[in-house]
């Protein structure tokens, strides 16, 4: 008996849980942005936090936690 064959429809739980919601909303807005470590100037897909460092393609994997 295979899971789908149980009947089990996730009642009472969300449906959409773990499912990717992004829609294609057209092209995203470039922010151009300064490097916090190496100075070069590089566009991010957001808008940056005042205080918080922004890195560029290069230097993001040396500051990545995982």
């Amino acid at each position: 008996m295979g899971f789908n064959d149980r009947g089990n429809s996730f009642r009472g739980r969300d449906s959409n849980r773990g499912v990717f919601r992004g829609g294609n909303s057209g092209p995203r807005e470039m922010t151009k942005v300064t490097c916090s470590d190496c100075g070069v100037e590089a566009e991010v897909p957001f808008k940056p936090t005042e205080g918080r460092p922004v890195y560029c393609r290069d230097c993001l994997p040396n500051h990545r936690k995982f």
